[in-house]
């Protein structure tokens, strides 16, 4: 998904940030973060895609303030939010979800099952004066803001949850210290 928002966006490159923790959700059953980091760096490898433990460095949890400090960090890069379908039904509960709307433009990518309850969303009351064809996606630098564009990219059916309870103990190969070494960059 993140290859394909890359070229449908025109982006120079993508940046996955690995969070600390959701405010949304529990701690509890939470993979450590240096695994999560470990692991994203090790899907990432050789591609436009940038890991980064920014909100742990930052000091952030809310998306909002992170890309406050993004925005303070780097003053000379555009931002763009990149956020699933499956998110979007939530985001009226982000702190201070209208002012990140402010701050950046959103983009939308399709899951399945998520696109009509996405765009039927609470905040979407809000939202829907602002949204762009997705046809014009690699124009995004050009929009004024708030904007957002929902992009249909080639289905991923994974699903991380599903994923996890496959293999509950995956983040111990990024945790064992005879691995480590493999798996960093």
């Amino acid at each position: 998904m993140s290859l394909a928002a890359i070229e449908a966006l025109a982006l120079d490159e993508l940046w996955w940030l690995v969070s600390p923790g959701n405010p949304l959700k529990p701690a509890k059953g939470m993979a450590p973060f240096a695994a999560r980091l470990a692991s994203a760096r090790h899907m990432a490898r050789g591609s436009a895609i940038r890991v980064s433990d920014f909100e742990t460095r930052a000091g952030t949890r809310y998306t909002v303030d992170t890309i406050e400090a993004l925005r303070r960090r780097y003053p000379n890069d555009r931002f763009m939010w990149l956020m699933g379908a499956d998110t979007v039904t939530e985001i009226h509960r982000w702190k201070d979800w209208r002012r990140l709307a402010r701050l950046v433009p959103i983009a939308v990518l399709s899951r399945p099952g998520y696109d009509g309850p996405a765009r039927a969303a609470r905040a979407m009351g809000w939202l829907r004066w602002f949204v762009r064809p997705a046809a014009m996606a690699r124009d995004w630098t050009e929009w004024s803001i708030p904007a957002i564009t929902f992009l249909r990219l080639p289905p991923d059916h994974h699903s991380a949850t599903r994923l996890r309870a496959l293999d509950p103990d995956w983040h111990r190969r990024f945790t064992d210290p005879r691995s480590l070494s493999s798996n960093q960059e």
